[in-house]
């Protein structure tokens, strides 16, 4: 188990490496002068290539590259009697990081990975993300909590009444929820409750989990603003788990041990709940697991359509602005939970099987 937990980091290791490459590639061959989007179109020349020696700008692309992947990395290199060329630290800071010397003139240093800052606000990229991502966290924990739940309950019935008007309706729920695109069920969700229906449902197009007083007496928990984001990104995870929670329980109940029980005389509850339904669960909750981090997808639109102050809000609003330091720290933040939420449940499923371990 040892043995497969080390390669499966590995290979999470080389496909964090490989986004962060592509990332990087993609944002530096894309039109536009950062330094002029820092200062606006009228600064001076002399201001622009100072702040591109400050950013590092002045380089070429490999050093660009080389100097990008030293501030990400936890574990960076750094020569010792020329700080200031590392921006991110300045003298204060760079006394209390814990270093490793390498000789009189460079050392290692341990840090947190540097995001740089954002060319409009310039503000740290991390404190944005800091801000931002327990919303976006928030959102997708009650979206998969509500699809779930939902989902098996929905799933279950069906495939108690196989062949019925409600396991059609289920089926047809799933194709439809299935193929519906993110960005355009949160137009139409928002259309039909939140404007058409507004008056009945009493909730708002856009809004945030908090919400600052007219009165001046700070900021309240608004949870209604929740309903509908959660609701549109939890339509697809909904739909994929009420499928496959009605056609695994079929298959436990087509198993011999279900027709053993039928035929010792137990109820037909009883061979539901204390002999199908455990058993019908395993593969639904490891797709649930993986499907938390598909959520990362759909979550840019959801939250920008419905003003949702999360990580896809602010990935939208920075690609607007052409703030490039916030879009890539913020789709490496996403990548890296996408790819540890993958990590978990490959090792979920060795658990469960250890023929996978094998493979």
């Amino acid at each position: 188990m040892l043995q497969f937990i080390v390669k499966r980091l590995l290979y999470a290791i080389l496909v964090l490496w490989g986004v962060v490459s592509l990332v990087f590639l993609l944002f530096n061959v894309l039109p536009g002068d950062p330094a002029k989007m820092m200062v606006g179109q009228r600064s001076d020349i002399s201001t622009i290539e100072a702040i591109k020696k400050e950013l590092g700008l002045d380089k070429s692309i490999t050093l660009q590259y080389l100097k990008y992947l030293n501030d990400l990395s936890p574990v960076s290199f750094h020569n010792l009697e020329n700080t200031e060329n590392y921006f991110y630290l300045d003298k204060q800071k760079y006394h209390t990081l814990k270093t490793i010397k390498i000789n009189t003139a460079n050392a290692l240093v341990f840090k947190a990975p540097y995001l740089r800052k954002s060319f409009q606000s310039k503000r740290d990229v991390s404190m944005i993300i800091a801000e931002t991502l327990p919303n976006t966290f928030i959102l997708a924990i009650v979206s998969i909590v509500f699809a779930s739940v939902l989902g098996i309950f929905l799933g279950i019935i069906a495939a108690i009444k196989k062949e019925s008007l409600f396991d059609r309706l289920s089926l047809l729920f799933s194709a439809f929820g299935m193929s519906l695109p993110s960005f355009f069920a949160a137009i139409l969700i928002g259309w039909i409750f939140a404007f058409v229906l507004a008056d009945f449902t009493g909730l708002n197009l856009t809004g945030n989990l908090y919400e600052i007083d007219n009165m001046g007496n700070g900021s309240y928990l608004q949870l209604k603003n929740l309903i509908l984001p959660a609701f549109t990104l939890g339509i697809r995870p909904l739909a994929i788990v009420i499928q496959l929670s009605r056609n695994s329980m079929l298959d436990v109940l087509s198993q011999d041990y279900i027709r053993t029980a039928k035929a010792k005389g137990l109820s037909f509850s009883r061979i539901i709940f204390k002999h199908a339904l455990k058993n019908s669960l395993n593969p639904v909750i490891t797709a649930i697991s993986g499907w938390f981090a598909s959520l990362m997808a759909g979550v840019v639109f959801v939250e920008y359509i419905f003003g949702w102050k999360g990580l896809g809000y602010v990935i939208v609003d920075s690609l607007n602005q052409y703030d490039f330091p916030v879009i890539v720290g913020c789709v490496l933040t996403i990548s890296i939970m996408f790819i540890i939420i993958n990590l978990c449940v490959d090792i979920l499923y060795a658990q469960l099987d250890p023929r996978i371990r094998l493979n």
